[in-house]
């Protein structure tokens, strides 16, 4: 009975698969089965494309690095009519980026409010290039800078760690500083023991500055630094600088600054999140001829301790004094103190109480409260 049953399947199985064999055998029109068979590959492709894949965006970027940095204020001064106000002081954006591997472009634009008629204008306030490959370790830089005066001019005012500007400083260079169209060049001095740099600018003379004046004619304003950079121990460090400048003044004369400064730093190893100290002085000796043979000597300075007093807490004293450099007589003091919480990089809340006095007018008082708040790509700034 098995081996009937097996027979019969064998038997079944040829009688299905004769007919196939045989009809393989039949000739057929090659030509119609291509036809076909293209046919159903398209019709395949035209129903099934495939997903076109995503285009990965290159690391080479020739777009600028973009950032926008905003101060807002309010502040309360003793004198005046209106003594409180709230405002946004400027709007800075910036834009940087390597044109090539020989240079590299810098632009700051301000959006900033005039302080007496409280409306808003644009201003560059830098924009400049820097070389990259100079042989003999030398840069230069070419456009509107901040110039190499001190520790403070060459800096924004936003990374300042108090809110105003010393009294002395503002005497001699404004509010705004030196910031002047010209050239810079600067040589890294080849000195093992220590970093050494010096630095040389011709601009061409500013209109704004109280000291120095922009005229008509081919006289220029030129400025020497040289800084020396000190590493005392691993957790200090001391910079000792000193600034010649020399321009026209607004008598068609000639005013000289004598500067230094001197700061020093300590930031410990282990502790360097949560604890730090920095001694900054800046001294400024004036010397101006408004009148033939009748020189106008001056003097000024400013000292500031600031002490992190814990990992987003900094606390600045400063003491300032300063005569008036078109009359020594007049002498300025003043005291301040600012507390800075510094959320994160991108972000700061400042708080600043100063009382000034001099030999002239009564002693006031003013408060300030900043907020600096950043977006974008933000650049390092100077140590």
């Amino acid at each position: 009975m098995k081996f009937g049953f097996v027979l019969f399947k064998i038997i079944c199985i040829l009688a299905i698969a004769l007919p196939v064999i045989c009809q393989a055998q039949v000739p057929t029109d090659s030509t119609k089965s291509d036809s076909l068979l293209l046919l159903q590959i398209q019709d395949q492709m035209q129903t099934n494309q495939p997903q076109q894949p995503q285009q990965q965006r290159s690391t080479l970027s020739f777009n600028p690095d973009i950032g926008v940095i905003g101060d807002f204020r309010a502040s309360y001064t003793s004198i005046g009519k209106r003594n409180i106000d709230a405002y946004l002081n400027e709007t800075e954006i910036s834009l940087q980026a390597a044109v090539d591997p020989y240079l590299r472009a810098d632009f700051f634009l301000s959006f900033s409010r005039d302080p007496e008629t409280k409306k808003y204008g644009v201003d560059v306030e830098e924009g400049y290039l820097t070389t990259l490959s100079l042989p003999a370790q030398l840069q230069l830089r070419l456009g509107k800078f901040r110039e190499a005066v001190g520790r403070i001019n060459p800096v924004h005012p936003h990374a300042l760690p108090f809110i105003d500007m010393p009294n002395a400083y503002v005497n001699y260079f404004g509010e705004e500083g030196l910031n002047d169209e010209g050239l810079s060049l600067s040589w890294l001095i080849p000195n093992k023991k220590f970093y050494q740099e010096l630095t040389f600018q011709a601009t061409s003379g500013l209109s704004e500055s109280p000291i120095f004046y922009r005229g008509d004619n081919n006289r220029f304003l030129y400025l020497g630094h040289l800084k020396n950079f000190f590493t005392l121990t691993d957790n200090a460090t001391l910079e000792l600088g000193f600034t010649g400048i020399t321009g026209p003044n607004d008598s068609s004369r000639t005013t000289s600054i004598a500067a230094a400064d001197l700061t020093y730093k300590w930031k410990p190893v282990q502790m360097n999140t949560y604890r730090s100290l920095t001694w900054q002085n800046e001294f400024y000796y004036g010397h101006a001829n408004y009148l033939q043979n009748v020189p106008m000597n001056s003097f000024g300075l400013y000292s500031m301790l600031q002490y992190q007093i814990a990992k987003r807490w900094f606390l600045t004293g400063r003491y300032d004094y300063g005569q008036k450099p078109f009359n020594k007589m007049i002498e300025e003091q003043a005291y301040s103190v600012t507390a800075g919480w510094y959320a994160t990089e991108f972000s700061k809340l400042e708080w600043e109480a100063k009382t000034t006095d001099d030999n002239i007018n009564t002693r006031f008082y003013q408060v300030w409260l900043r907020w600096i708040f950043v977006i974008g790509a933000h650049g390092s700034h100077q140590y």
